[in-house]
């Protein structure tokens, strides 16, 4: 099976498109807006994680950390 890569440069919509189960890890994580159609459809297309978690206060080490316990490789 392919490695799993989550390349936080990428918007959150084309990561959850591409890997739907990061909808409930990111929600999990504090990204509230990808559970939201719209918010995922507007935002989302221009919003990576790193900017996110500029955004929301969120620490891109933890998020790095809890994506790679989820089997991901990660590209910062």
């Amino acid at each position: 099976m392919a490695q799993k890569t989550a390349d936080l440069n990428k918007t959150l919509y084309e990561l959850t498109k591409e890997y739907p189960e990061l909808v409930e890890i990111l929600f999990g994580l504090g990204f509230m807006g990808v559970k939201n159609p719209v918010m995922l459809e507007t935002h989302g297309r221009q919003m990576t994680v790193k900017t996110g978690c500029g955004h929301l206060g969120l620490n891109l080490g933890k998020v790095a950390s809890v994506l790679r316990e989820a089997g991901f490789e990660v590209i910062e």
